[in-house]
């Protein structure tokens, strides 16, 4: 039993039962966002939240502390991603990240933005031209320090 063994087997479960990552972090008590990367095995849950989807996707007292262990981060299998939609996402990074980087330097000064403190908002956003995917990241500015 691994880690990766869990997250199949959560991602078995979620298709076969037709379950909503929303729902499950309903029940939860977190994002739909953060708790999808749970269940995807890229963030660490407490024991009482590793129960909670142990309930849901019927995972065992060993599976539910896999969910406990602190995983390696970063889980795309290739330098350049070949998913069309996590594609699209390296191609705005391609595209816009000095842009990104420049202006965030400009406003905040010679740091980086945290993907520790971090929170992040994914929702529909209605359009009579054809719906927009509204994605809203939010993290805490880390500025360098001299030494």
């Amino acid at each position: 039993m691994n880690r990766l063994e869990v997250t199949e087997k959560i991602i078995s479960t979620k298709v076969s039962k037709g379950i909503k990552w929303e729902d499950v972090a309903k029940k939860v008590g977190e994002s739909k966002e953060w708790t999808t990367a749970l269940c995807l095995g890229q963030m660490t849950a407490t024991a009482a939240q590793a129960k909670v989807v142990g309930k849901i996707f019927g995972l065992n007292a060993e599976e539910q502390k896999w969910l406990q262990v602190v995983p390696y981060k970063g889980s795309l299998p290739t330098p350049v991603p070949t998913d069309p939609l996590i594609y699209r996402w390296y191609e705005i990074v391609s595209v816009y990240g000095t842009t990104i980087k420049e202006l965030i330097h400009e406003e905040f000064g010679d740091g980086i933005m945290s993907a520790i403190d971090f929170s992040m908002d994914i929702q529909r956003q209605a359009d009579p031209k054809g719906d927009r995917v509204n994605v809203v990241l939010s993290g805490k500015f880390l500025p360098y320090k001299t030494y």
